[in-house]
């Protein structure tokens, strides 16, 4: 009978550091303390804020699906926008309690995420970037259609929301949608760190990786890949409920490819399959995307194209990957 092989320390290393990948590290409070120090150094900047937060969690659940199931899709504005609709027609039609309007928004497109899930991801590669941008389209000209309850082209207006638990009234300058819309991208960050450092998250990244030996092993890839699409969906209509309550207007344009193709851009901007790169893209292609369109409002979006040729050609892997490499580098010597 032989010995068991005896552990080198640095194997020994790695299997620590993956029992503790889930402990929370220094640098994950960096955001939130960044975020409230922000609440206080750009007062007049509450608005803005409050969007790139709910601009966030959307990048968010769509870095789940692309970034850790490697589930390539065009059309994920079709939950922000059921949100945007869920939370707005609730509003406009006398159920303004806010809370109750997210968790309608996060309920129905769920819903959607599940039925198209079902549909569209039996299919792979082109097929399902296809498929996933026709069911946008489709809620896009339904939406248009239903003009009567959605308002069509024209949008959908009267909405009036709640203060929050009755005492948080929402102001024209941001300062309760700031708040507001941070606390939720904290309790979505919440679950999406757990989801993606759970045996659940390994497994989908295995799914990414090599789909042939995860089915192999005897897991359940099409049930888990429909989970995280349902969950991201989810996700994704709280985004857009609280872009409609923190601004009051929902328009065809939150189902439209260009949301869809503008998030994307986002997630290259700060790095795909890394939880944290939207907390870096999002912000950054914003208040560029800001700033240009003060400096030039024609040919703005010139500027972040440029801007994005550059970030390809010496930031691969986006922000993230430049800091990745720096610390693998600095390690080295």
């Amino acid at each position: 009978m032989t010995d068991k092989p005896a552990t080198t320390p640095d194997r020994r290393a790695q299997i620590d550091a993956f029992a503790r990948r889930h402990y929370f590290r220094w640098p994950e409070a960096l955001p939130w303390l960044a975020a409230i120090a922000a609440y206080f150094v750009f007062d007049s900047y509450h608005a803005l804020g409050a969007q790139i937060f709910a601009t966030i969690l959307f990048a968010l659940s769509l870095d789940l699906l692309l970034g850790y199931a490697g589930i390539i899709t065009l059309g994920h504005a079709a939950f922000f926008g059921v949100g945007a609709y869920t939370a707005g027609i609730m509003a406009a039609h006398g159920f303004s309690e806010p809370l109750t309007e997210l968790l309608a928004a996060a309920v129905v497109a769920a819903m959607v995420g599940f039925a198209s899930g079902v549909v569209v991801l039996r299919t792979v590669g082109l097929t399902l970037l296809m498929q996933t941008l026709v069911v946008a389209a489709l809620l896009q000209e339904l939406a248009n259609k239903a003009h009567f309850i959605t308002g069509g082209s024209d949008g959908l207006l009267g909405m009036t929301i709640n203060p929050i638990f009755g005492v948080f009234r929402f102001d024209l300058y941001g300062d309760t949608a700031y708040v507001y819309c941070l606390v939720v991208l904290f309790l979505g960050w919440l679950l999406a760190r757990n989801l993606v450092y759970s045996s659940f998250g390994r497994s989908l990244t295995g799914i990414r990786e090599n789909v042939g030996r995860m089915h192999a092993i005897g897991a359940p890839v099409d049930r888990r890949k429909i989970i995280l699409y349902t969950f991201s969906a989810a996700l994704a209509g709280v985004s857009g409920g609280l872009i409609a309550q923190t601004t009051s207007l929902v328009g065809l344009g939150a189902l439209s490819l260009g949301r869809s193709g503008e998030l994307l851009i986002m997630l290259i901007i700060g790095g795909i399959g890394r939880l944290y790169g939207a907390f870096i893209g999002v912000p950054l292609y914003m208040i560029a995307q800001d700033r240009f369109a003060a400096i030039d409002p024609v040919y703005w979006y010139f500027w972040i194209g440029l801007f994005m040729v550059f970030l390809v050609v010496f930031a691969r892997g986006g922000v993230l990957g430049v800091i990745e490499r720096w610390r693998v580098g600095g390690s080295r010597e």
